[in-house]
């Protein structure tokens, strides 16, 4: 760990949507996000200009997601040990917010979400090997049981470490980080649909759902009024 990165002040999901100025962000799985509506590619554009131009941008490396229609922007701190939200998160997002006001844009944070891609494994670091292999990712900063796309592009994968098997479900399935005041709506479509709730033991961390078939995915949310999940 270098001097600077001792220094980062650590902020949590809680803390983050507490704090004034955030309204337009809502933290995921992988970092504060929020989308702005921009009507055309070339108003993107412009407001990538000036993301680029505010001061710091380059020490805070936002990851931004340029579409014909609107920008994703992504914030998280990455070090050699940590992998999560800090001040500097903080202050970006305040100075992007300001940034797309500037320019009329608004933003919709209840458009944003992060798949992760979940597999159960008993004999975990062999399986992580091979996916890590397979998939050309890299292990998130201090956590032996994720893979990140170093691209930050793909879904992440989480291995879960199990203690016997579990032939009652399926071994592998998808975690749908969404924004804490959307998980509601989201489950209860996803039931209209035809699914079900399998577990809300650990809401509002996440809830576990499956499919007409029985296949099970999992709806988390980051940054509830409550007790922050084990990741964070």
């Amino acid at each position: 760990m270098t001097y600077a990165e001792s220094k980062i002040e650590r902020v949590r999901p809680q803390q983050f949507h507490e704090t004034a100025g955030l309204e337009d962000w809502r933290v995921l799985g992988e970092g504060a996000c929020t989308y702005f509506r921009t009507g055309s590619l070339t108003v993107g554009a412009k407001l990538v200009q000036a993301i680029s131009e505010l001061p710091g941008v380059d020490a805070g490396h936002p990851d931004i997601d340029v579409r014909h229609d609107g920008v994703t922007v992504r914030l998280i701190t990455l070090t050699s040990d940590f992998y999560g939200l800090s001040e500097r998160d903080v202050e970006l997002a305040r100075q992007i917010s300001a940034a797309a006001s500037t320019l009329g844009l608004p933003a919709d944070p209840s458009a944003v979400q992060t798949v992760q891609v979940t597999v159960d494994a008993l004999a975990g670091p062999e399986v992580v090997r091979f996916w890590r292999a397979l998939l050309g990712y890299a292990d998130r900063a201090n956590s032996p049981e994720d893979l990140i796309d170093p691209q930050r592009r793909g879904a992440p994968f989480y291995f879960q470490e199990m203690d016997a098997p579990r032939p009652q479900r399926n071994r592998v399935h998808v975690d749908v980080w969404v924004p804490y005041d959307q998980a509601e709506a989201r489950i209860a479509a996803a039931i209209a649909a035809g699914g079900r709730l399998v577990s809300d033991a650990h809401a509002p961390g996440h809830w576990v759902l499956a499919d007409p078939e029985g296949n099970e995915a999992c709806v988390g949310t980051a940054g509830w009024t409550g007790p922050e999940p084990a990741r964070w």
